[in-house]
């Protein structure tokens, strides 16, 4: 494999591109080498799908499109973020705030610890924002 892949999507702020963000990280994962019945695949794609839906939810109106950027350095860290134009950064809730939604960033903290990964949020030039997942890569064997 070589030493470094990327891929990128852009898509509306739509509530249907949830999933056409979460198809396009399978499909891209199993071309490199990810297969889509893997563990981390399953994890991947809840994550993709949490980031999705906060950049679509959570922009109010402000943000049109996202974009999900797919990286594989070295065949040993699969890094995926997901940017879109709101300024506002993305907040924990205190755990007493009873809510049946605004969990979403626990969720993806969560799961990229438990993965050994790692979660940051950096500012965009344009005056937005990329939410960051760092995992470990690592191919099921044949």
């Amino acid at each position: 494999m070589a030493d470094h892949h990327e891929a990128s999507v852009t898509l509306p702020s739509d509530p249907v591109s949830v999933t056409a963000a979460r198809r396009y990280v399978t499909d891209v994962l199993a071309e490199w080498g990810l297969p889509e019945s893997a563990e981390a695949a399953d994890t991947v794609r809840l994550i993709v799908s949490e980031l999705a839906t906060n950049a679509v939810l959570h922009t109010l109106g402000q943000s049109p499109t996202f974009t999900v950027d797919v990286h594989l350095d070295r065949d040993e860290q699969l890094r995926i973020g997901v940017t879109d134009s709101h300024p506002r950064l993305p907040k924990r809730l205190p755990a007493a705030v009873q809510q049946d939604n605004g969990r979403g960033m626990v969720i993806i903290r969560w799961l990229t610890a438990e993965s050994g990964g790692k979660l940051s949020v950096t500012p965009t030039a344009e005056g937005g924002k990329t939410v960051w997942i760092a995992l470990p890569w690592t191919v099921p064997a044949p």
